[in-house]
């Protein structure tokens, strides 16, 4: 990874979603929607409040999350596609056995 997030910000890297047809038809790409998970791959340091004192981040590298269909920035490096975004653009994180939208608030 070549990049470092500042702050509050984290680096997410989307994560497919199965290929599945629907009705028996054959979606193309260009008509499917980006997937809405992701898998957290740098953080920041966390943020600063009124006094100075830096508070960490709730998500930690490695953790997959959800998050809102427009958040984040796309950026791309050394050829892969990534998010960055704001950590109170993440929605929640999922835990162990969460699959198909029946995920769980850690």
């Amino acid at each position: 990874m070549d990049i470092r997030p500042l702050h509050d910000r984290v680096v997410v890297k989307r994560l497919e979603e199965q290929e599945t047809m629907q009705g028996g038809l054959y979606i193309p790409d260009s008509a499917k929607e980006k997937p809405q998970q992701g898998e957290v791959v740098a953080i920041g340091k966390g943020k600063r409040d009124d006094t100075g004192k830096v508070n960490p981040l709730d998500v930690q590298v490695g953790d997959r999350i959800l998050f809102g269909k427009y958040s984040g920035s796309d950026i791309k490096l050394n050829g892969s596609e990534y998010l960055i975004m704001r950590e109170d653009e993440i929605l929640g994180v999922l835990t162990n056995g969460a699959s198909n939208g029946t995920a769980k608030a850690k």
